[in-house]
């Protein structure tokens, strides 16, 4: 393309970016009448839990590299100034803290070097942790290529790409490319001709146990569930499809507000289906969801939305948020008589509510 037209390109693409955070930010993007039903899982209270406290071990392995503690910052962001600082101060508290994080979509990186830095700055200041590339299974379909794939991870020095799979925010956004047709045959592709680990990760409706069978026969090393009960992506983009005189999609963005697979029913579903290494996000918001999430089989729990605001301040507020995270996981590994992460995934716990019927499907199945 020429420079004309790159410069026009590269204009949409930032205006996009920072869209998407300012939306998350100002306005209500979160799931309005749906939970992620965490609130139907009880772990038993251990009145003689026979440890102390500063004995717990929190740390934890997630495709051979070890995390201090299991939280991973989710994918957010990149592609606009704005978004340079907040990656910048996300990958600051990852950093001290041990742990991993993801970018967001990453194909605008390969436009200009000043794109690309406003995802590489993780590893900048990060230079030990685990991050994660990111691509969309959307890009995989009309043809984005394995050496443009290496790209990517090249620019973050990443030890993981994650597929996000999003149709309905594709359906609904106003410049989305909603062709999935594809898009599985291309993961495999990925997945054997990558020497990185591939992640396939939903954006926010969950991930089902029929789909996660599929993608770990395509190869995939690990699948974050990100269900439904957090923000909602097809929000946000009925926001900008509003602004856009689009009517069609912003009246059906808002149908569709709430569609998906609670978090917590994806997470059963999901390792129930499979074998791999499960990341479970999706509105979680505390400690205590992560210490249920962890008791149904879940091996990382990432959170993205609650980092968003601290991440616009400093690193240091993001270490703030998630140490408080940390401790509430860390309290709640007490009062259930857990050492470490090994024995909280055989914490006993029981199943309530709405949740419980989603078990009974996935039981049946």
């Amino acid at each position: 393309m020429d420079k004309s037209e790159l410069e026009k390109r590269v204009s949409i693409i930032k205006r996009r970016k920072e869209e998407g955070i300012t939306l998350c930010l100002e306005k209500p993007v979160q799931a309005r009448k749906v939970t992620t039903l965490f609130e139907d899982v009880r772990l038993f209270n251990d009145a003689l839990p026979e440890i102390d406290f500063d004995d717990i071990d929190i740390s934890t392995k997630f495709l051979g590299h070890k995390f201090d503690a299991p939280v991973f910052i989710g994918a957010m962001t990149g592609g606009a100034d704005m978004a340079k600082k907040v990656n910048k101060n996300l990958a600051e508290a990852a950093e001290e803290l041990g742990i991993g994080m993801a970018v967001g979509s990453q194909r605008a990186g390969l436009l200009t070097k000043g794109l690309a830095e406003t995802y590489s700055i993780t590893r900048k200041v990060a230079p030990d942790i685990f991050i994660g590339s990111n691509i969309g299974g959307a890009q995989l379909a009309e043809g984005f290529s394995i050496e443009a794939a290496k790209k990517l991870v090249e620019m973050l020095d990443a030890d993981a790409l994650y597929v996000h799979l999003n149709p309905l925010q594709e359906a609904i956004q106003p410049e989305g490319e909603p062709r999935f047709g594809n898009v599985l045959k291309r993961i495999k592709e990925l997945s054997a001709g990558l020497d990185k680990p591939v992640i396939a990760k939903e954006v926010g409706a969950g991930i089902s146990d029929t789909t996660a069978k599929k993608l770990q026969s395509a190869g995939v090393a690990a699948i974050e569930i990100a269900g439904m009960g957090g923000t909602s992506w097809s929000g946000v983009e009925s926001y900008r499809a509003k602004e856009a005189n689009m009517g069609l999609k912003f009246k059906a963005g808002n149908i569709l507000w709430d569609w998906g697979i609670p978090t917590a029913a994806a997470l059963y579903g999901v390792r129930k289906a499979v074998k791999l290494p499960v990341v479970a996000s999706g509105g979680i918001r505390n400690g205590l969801e992560m210490a249920k999430a962890i008791a149904m089989g879940a091996d990382l729990c990432a959170m993205a939305w609650p980092l968003l605001r601290p991440a616009t301040i400093s690193g240091a507020k993001v270490k703030e948020y998630i140490d408080e995270t940390i401790f509430a996981l860390k309290t709640a590994m007490f009062i259930t008589g857990s050492r470490n992460i090994a024995e909280l995934k055989k914490a006993r716990h029981v199943i309530t509510g709405e949740l419980k019927d989603w078990c009974e499907v996935y039981d049946r199945a």
